[in-house]
């Protein structure tokens, strides 16, 4: 065995400890209120306060019954990264290295693919980073013969969390590792 190959298979072990708080720690946190103001009184009112993981994502999706966006979320950002750290693993203690090869190279075109979780977790995320967005609606009530001003706003707040970033982490290590388990197994040093 060479170094570049113990190195390949170090960086997937830490990929995994990336992955696993990943998916489990929030990715995002959102917040809603919703504000009710008149001239004389104000009204304030949290609608959302809701933080994420991955796992808790797809399983909001699934119960939302938005099946096809849960499922594509579940496979490519975790079914496959499983599948990737498992058979670099197998490739790493298998003597056979013609099967390595074969292996860590099916690795490299999943990985391909799942790229695919980096673009959805991506494009989730743009779509809930509506910080600060505020409206404001104003409203003049007629009650009793007297006029009352209403302004009715309402600010979302998003934040991305912890998980978003071991997520990213996990995923640069894991191209890195299957990278590096490629090469070693293609040069055999």
């Amino acid at each position: 065995m060479n170094k570049l190959k113990h190195l390949g298979f170090f960086l997937n072990l830490l990929a995994l400890a990336l992955f696993i708080p990943g998916i489990l720690q929030p990715m995002f946190s959102l917040t809603m209120d919703v504000t009710a103001q008149t001239n004389i009184s104000q009204l304030s009112s949290e609608l959302i306060n809701k933080e994420l993981s991955l796992i808790a994502t797809i399983k909001e999706l699934y119960q939302d019954e938005r099946i096809l966006v849960a499922a594509l979320i579940l496979f490519f950002s975790i079914i496959i990264p499983v599948i990737k750290s498992a058979l670099i693993s197998f490739s790493y203690f298998t003597k056979n290295n013609v099967l390595a090869r074969k292996v860590t190279s099916f690795v490299n075109a999943i990985g391909k693919w799942s790229m695919a979780d980096v673009f959805v977790v991506a494009v989730f995320l743009a779509v809930m980073s509506t910080n600060h967005a505020e409206t404001q609606t104003a409203h003049q009530l007629s009650l009793f013969g007297f006029k009352v001003d209403l302004l009715l706003s309402s600010a979302t707040l998003s934040n991305i969390g912890v998980g978003f970033y071991y997520f990213t982490g996990y995923c640069i290590v894991s191209m890195i590792a299957s990278q590096l388990s490629s090469y070693a197994l293609s040069k055999d040093i």
